[in-house]
């Protein structure tokens, strides 16, 4: 049940735009433990100046094409599989759109399964909520 923001500079065609979305969901699929009708994803393009990153800081060069992918997550996963993860999105991301491995940040955070409400003012995760109405 992860939802992730993705931010990069504005000026990506839609055809790019839709490949990032599928290599994060692919990768998303394949390694990071979620179901595949499990797609939720808002992308945030930004004018000159509204996308501060540094360059060079642990990792980089970073250019113009820098996408930053913030994933919050229902539940904690172990550091082999967030490593997994990690390699398979620039894998993925490197063959669509083309993005470079030194372009890609990634920020996850998790959350509990009471936090999350999917629809019907219920938290959806939850089983006492759900039976409820």
């Amino acid at each position: 049940m992860p939802l992730t923001r993705i931010s990069l500079a504005r000026g990506k065609s839609p055809d790019y735009l839709r490949a990032l979305s599928d290599s994060l969901h692919r990768s998303l699929v394949e390694a990071f433990e979620v179901p595949p009708d499990d797609r939720f994803q808002i992308i945030h393009q930004h004018e000159p100046g509204e996308l501060v990153f540094d360059r060079h800081y642990l990792g980089g060069p970073r250019s113009g094409d820098f996408v930053l992918f913030q994933i919050t997550a229902g539940r904690p996963r172990s550091t082999g599989t967030k490593a997994g993860f990690y390699r398979r999105l620039v894998d993925r991301l490197a063959e669509a759109p083309g993005l470079r491995p030194e372009d890609v940040m990634v920020v996850i955070s998790t959350t509990q399964l009471d936090d999350w409400s999917f629809a019907g003012g219920v938290a959806s995760m939850v089983r006492d909520d759900r039976s409820a109405r």
